[in-house]
């Protein structure tokens, strides 16, 4: 008897869990599918409004390249701004907040009023085996897609009509990152900048803007 319930146990189990991952996967192509529909779509022209604007902040390089590409922003037309790094980055959203404690500090208003700051699990861990990486992605998935819809940006991704934005790094001489790359062939970034121009050469709806840094 015994043996029979963690058989049905573990038939359940796998059920429900083949069942979450199908539902995952329904929600991210759905998504994915309205985004391409949508980037088909002239962007709205909506005077100096201030726009919501997501920051997704990268280990190492990365966020330096981010941080060069904020520092020449139009800060009061993306307002306000949601920084986000990996829960096991510990370096990016300090950074980050000096940033915003400095933009703070030259305008004279409160540090209270600054960008807020968020993590997400990281869906892979440098090392980490693939195998156990599927769960991991998995769960990052699930754990981005309710931030999206807590913050609904209006700039580089949200639940409702977004523009994506996308900076390829500079370190991509030859070929996109998986990345850009996906972005690129899904159409899924309104806009996306290269580095060098050998890259847009070689992906010709990508803009070359030079070097950022």
């Amino acid at each position: 008897m015994d043996k029979g319930n963690g058989c049905s146990f573990s038939a359940v189990t796998s059920t429900a869990i083949i069942s979450s991952v199908i539902f995952v996967i329904t929600l991210i192509l759905v998504r994915v599918l309205f985004v391409i529909y949508c980037s088909s779509r002239p962007m709205s022209r909506r005077a100096q409004k201030p726009v919501s604007t997501l920051i997704i902040l990268g280990s190492g390089g990365h966020t330096a390249e981010m941080l060069d590409l904020l520092a020449v922003l139009q800060k009061d037309r993306f307002y306000p701004r949601f920084y986000i790094a990996a829960a096991t980055d510990n370096m990016s959203l300090q950074k980050a907040e000096l940033l915003e404690n400095s933009l703070a500090a030259e305008k004279g208003t409160p540090i209270t009023n600054a960008g807020k700051f968020m993590k997400i699990y990281r869906s892979r861990e440098v090392g980490q085996s693939y195998i156990t990486s599927i769960w991991t992605t998995l769960v990052a998935m699930v754990h981005a897609l309710w931030l999206m819809i807590k913050i609904r940006p209006e700039v580089v991704l949200g639940i409702r009509w977004s523009s994506i934005f996308y900076v390829e790094s500079i370190a991509r001489v030859r070929r996109l990152s998986l990345s850009g790359l996906l972005l690129y062939k899904l159409r899924i970034a309104d806009q996306l900048f290269v580095q060098w121009p050998r890259l847009q050469q070689q992906y010709p709806r990508a803009i070359y803007v030079g070097r950022l840094m």
